[in-house]
Formats: structure tokens, sequence, C-alpha cells
């Protein structure tokens, strides 16, 4: 039987709460820059007199250097403290934001994109390994949910105040403001950093190993194994969804491309307010029943959106299957940060990359059968799939 966890009512350590504050903070940051140049790509082609398709390299830059690098951090977070490693990921990701503020050409903009998502890659699954290492069980999920809701802020800002500063005060006054972000995030953080924190869900610290040995550990356990399989399978889904949402509301709705992106904001919504009401969720169910909730909700609403014949239904429908999707990702997440805990950092970024193998997986599944099916078709595959991942994850054991 699954386990019923209740948030207690005891509040964090101050300098715990503290930390997890200025980790939040560097992960809104973290993700805001990831989607700060998804609306720039006409804008920046204008600018550097190239095509749309060669702007476009600096966000898949970014994205690629992220998932390479996500498998290097936790061995580094395991091996010289998961705190410290986020300070200098940070550190590195407000010079590479000044740097693409300056940029003189398309090439060196592509580089400085490279280089934040190399360095961005660690912040948001190291701070998950820390939350893990010093926040109790019985608290982590909805602790986990606050840092999740940063994050969907960071997506929201960074998608809708690229193209606000693009068309006011100039694309590089944006990125000088993420770099600001970055910069006050990374002063915080070494100004607060050292305070000694008491690791109340840290496990000794296993022995000094290489990066493949400690991801071999992870590897062999059958937990990890589950819940990356999981997680793989859910990114496969769940971005695929999001990702041909638009272009189905634009085809088969007749939304303008611009009205059918503003739409699609209410899917981040959606995961705010799951942020914000999961530890009313917890009272009443179990971690793992809240998951599958959450499956049939984001599936049915991703059904639904595949046949609805008026636009004005996918508002509420991308509402639900936002606060659906993240029903099943942050139990994943909280499983995560405990699958493997004298390995945490590398767990977590193993967690990370599955869930980016399964996001690309799934991308190129899915544009091959928008081709052969269309858009609907892809949109209710994502939905019998998410319902399908929501059911599996009742297989995770229960408890911690």
């Amino acid at each position: 039987m699954a386990e019923l966890v209740t948030p207690a009512a005891t509040p964090l350590a101050p300098a715990i709460d503290r930390s997890l504050r200025l980790l939040a903070f560097a992960s809104f940051a973290s993700m805001a820059s990831m989607r700060w140049c998804d609306a720039l790509v006409p804008v920046l082609a204008r600018e550097f007199g190239r095509s749309a398709g060669e702007a476009a390299r600096v966000v898949y830059a970014f994205a690629i250097a992220y998932g390479v690098m996500q498998l290097l951090y936790g061995p580094w977070g395991d091996r010289f403290g998961k705190f410290r490693v986020v300070g200098y990921a940070v550190t590195a990701c407000t010079v590479a934001a000044l740097a693409s503020a300056l940029a003189p050409s398309l090439g060196w903009l592509t580089v400085a994109r490279a280089i934040n998502g190399a360095a961005a890659a660690g912040i948001i699954p190291l701070t998950m390994a820390w939350v893990g290492d010093n926040v109790p069980w019985e608290q982590r999920q909805a602790v986990l949910a606050r840092l999740l809701g940063s994050t969907v802020m960071g997506m929201i800002a960074g998608q809708w105040l690229a193209g606000v500063f693009a068309d006011t005060l100039g694309w590089r006054a944006g990125f000088g403001v993420v770099a600001l972000c970055f910069a006050a995030a990374a002063l915080g953080m070494r100004r607060y950093g050292p305070v000694a924190l008491p690791a109340t869900g840290a496990h000794p610290a296993a022995p000094a190993m290489g990066a493949l040995a400690r991801m071999r550990v992870v590897a062999q356990l059958p937990v990890a194994r589950l819940v990356l399989l999981i997680t793989a399978v859910e990114g496969a889904f769940g971005f695929s969804a999001m990702a041909f949402a638009p272009t189905h509301l634009h085809q088969q709705l007749g939304l303008a491309v611009s009205a059918a992106g503003a739409i699609m904001a209410a899917y981040g919504l959606g995961g705010l307010l799951y942020s914000r009401t999961v530890h009313l969720i917890l009272r009443h169910m179990s971690p793992l029943t809240m998951a599958r909730a959450g499956g049939l909700l984001v599936g049915a609403s991703w059904l639904a959106m595949a046949w609805v014949p008026h636009w004005a239904w996918a508002l509420p429908l991308c509402l639900l299957a936002g606060l659906g999707f993240y029903m099943i990702h942050n139990t994943l997440q909280t499983r995560a940060t405990q699958m493997a805990p004298e390995h945490r950092g590398t767990a977590v970024s193993l967690f990370a990359s599955a869930l980016f193998i399964g996001q690309s997986v799934g991308m190129l599944l899915a544009a091959w059968l928008v081709d052969h099916g269309g858009t609907g078709l892809v949109l209710a595959s994502c939905g019998v799939g998410l319902a399908l991942v929501g059911l599996s994850v009742m297989r995770l054991p229960a408890g911690h």
C-alpha cells in the first residue's frame, strides 16, 4: 500500500530556508536563460543578417551543451559539495550572459549560449540533490514543489520577457538583465553559502570514485532503473505534447501563432497551481496515488485537446494538462532524490539526463508522426502515453 506523506508542520531551519531561497532564485534564472532565445530567433536573424535557421543555433547550442553536461555535474557535486558547485555554475552563467549581451556576431553569441547552457546544466539537478541531503523525507516533496514553482516561473518569464526587451530596450539589454540575475544569485550564495547545514536527509559519504563508477553503482539499483525508465518515457510524451500543441491550435483551430503561444502559457500556470496546492493534495492522497491521478488528468486533457472543435476549450485544458503533468513529475523528482542517497548528485543528474534523452527521442518520433498522421494524432498518443506513465508510477516501492 502506498504511503501517505503529509508535510511536517515543523518549519525548516533558518540556514536551510535561506539557502533554499538562494538556490530557488538561481534555478529561476537558469530556466529563464534556457528559454530566453525562443522568441529572439527572428530578431537575431535580422540583427546579424542570417536566416532564421542559422539564428536558431543559439537555441540548440544551449540545449545540446545543457544535455551533455548533465552527466558531469552530479559526480562533481558528490565530490566537491553541491552548494559549492552550484555557486561556481551560477558565476559562470553570469559571465556567459554578459558575453551574450556584448556579442558582436552570431558565432560569438552561439558560443556564449553554449557556455551558458553548459554552466546552467548543474544548477537545477544539484539543487534537487541538495534538497535531498538537507530536507527530511516528510517535507521533501512539498519543498521540491516550491523549487518547481521557481523553475516554472523562470520558464514563463524567459519566454515572455525576452520578447518584451526585444521590442523596447533591445535584446542586448535583456541579456544584461539575465546577467544581473545570475550575479545577484552568485553574490548571495557566496555571502551565505559557507553556513554549516545539518544534513538531515544525507547518508554517509561513499568512498571517492570516478564519475563512471558512480553512475554504474546507481544504474545497478533496480529502483533507480525503474525511475529513470519512467522518467525518460514521461519526457518523451510530456514535451512532445507541449511542443506540438501550439502548431495544433494554429493549424486545426485557426489561431494566430502568437495567440497559440499565449494559450500555452496556461500550461505553466498549471504547474504554478500545483506548486501552491501540493501541501493540500498530499493531505488527502499519497504521492504515488497523486501521480496516478495526475497521469489520468494530463492524459484526458491532451486527448480532449486533440478533438475539441473550438479554441476556447484549449485554455482550461492546457491549465489542467500542466497541473496533471507536474503531479507526476514532482513525484518522480522526489523519488530521484532518494534512489541512491550515497550518490545523490549523480543519481539526480542521471534523472535529468533521462528526461533530456526521452525528450529528444520523443520529439523525433512526434515530428515523424505529425507528417504522417497530423498534430491531433500526436496529442492523442501523448495523452494515452502520459496516462500509462501515471499508472506505471504506482509500481515504485512505497516509503523511502
